[in-house]
């Protein structure tokens, strides 16, 4: 038998907002919805709701948008609407103490790594970065310190060659939703367990940066190539050509030995440019150059000349760096 609780749900991204929706077409009461500060989006400077917080008035929740966790008033609102469990997923923020004693079955975390791998803020881009052949999500029990509480239940999933940040980021969210209901019976239930971290194990990712995606051709092809689809859709991967921003969307590692400088072209094809790097050659399949569209190579060489010999790389070109 199901035993439904008041939830509070803390998250900001889709990520959250896809766990979200699961939460409420579940049964559980939603007492709240805790989501960062709206943000200024774009050169308009227009007002952006966080996915979550979209989803929550879509569902007429009431919506919180705390600047700090932590500030008094907002952990005396919280500690007024009596949750009996805090639910957080990718919030944004750490947690206070005085904030996770409040539910009667204190907070629990959706957290998107296998822990105590990828602790931090972007397990999902790192692991495939990282060259990881599985993933999956853990429900943990949250304390302190960044994600370092006991665990519940986790699930895995295999990491397939193709895969990019957005995509296992959908698969992730899907996944992560049905292990929290499961979590969350359990909780009700009195037979959660507590499964201690191996700290020992554990390792911590940054946040992402658009400075992260600027690609160092020194390095070898596959680094390369796993960097483009772990930074795809954001922050992406990128370099220059002739002075102007090129963002690189999807890539493939040619096994070459051929003397030539890191970032140098050295074959254009028809449907494809081929780049050297500090080991083997990257075979560039869709980009986006400064102002115009994502595309295939092959549409891009129908209106950009590309030679050999030519270099991509921001040493080459003083006006480099600027942001699309």
């Amino acid at each position: 038998m199901v035993i439904f609780m008041k939830v509070l749900f803390m998250g900001t991204p889709d990520f959250a907002a896809s766990i979200l929706k699961k939460l409420i077409e579940s049964g559980h009461e939603i007492i709240g919805v805790v989501t960062q500060p709206d943000k200024q989006k774009g050169r308009g400077k227009v007002i952006a709701f966080s996915p979550v917080k979209e989803t929550a008035l879509e569902n007429q929740l009431p919506v919180y948008q705390p600047v700090k966790a932590r500030d008094p008033e907002f952990i005396e609102c919280i500690r007024k609407m009596a949750p009996e469990v805090i639910v957080v997923a990718a919030f944004g923020q750490i947690l206070p103490k005085n904030l996770l004693d409040i539910p009667t079955y204190g907070c629990i975390n959706v957290h998107a790594s296998l822990l105590p791998k990828y602790r931090g803020a972007a397990p999902i881009q790192y692991s495939i970065i990282d060259g990881e052949e599985e993933t999956g999500v853990t429900i943990m029990h949250m304390d302190v310190g960044i994600d370092t509480g006991d665990m519940i239940l986790q699930a895995k999933i295999p990491i397939s060659p193709e895969e990019t940040g957005g995509s296992l980021y959908d698969k992730l969210a899907v996944l992560g939703a049905a292990l929290l209901l499961e979590a969350l019976d359990k909780i009700a239930s009195g037979t959660a367990p507590r499964i201690p971290q191996e700290d020992s194990k554990a390792t911590y990712v940054k946040m992402l940066s658009k400075e992260m995606g600027n690609i160092d051709f020194t390095k070898p092809a596959i680094q390369i190539e796993r960097l483009i689809r772990g930074l795809n859709p954001w922050p992406s991967a990128y370099t220059q050509l002739d002075g102007k921003t090129l963002k690189l969307w999807k890539a493939a590692v040619v096994k070459m030995d051929r003397k030539a400088k890191p970032g140098e072209i050295l074959e254009v094809c028809k449907d494809s440019i081929v780049v050297m790097t500090g080991q083997d050659a990257l075979e560039i399949q869709e980009l986006q150059l400064e102002g115009k569209k994502r595309m295939s190579a092959e549409a891009f060489l129908r209106g950009y000349t590309v030679t050999p010999g030519m270099l991509l790389g921001e040493s080459n070109h003083p006006n480099a760096g600027n942001e699309l």
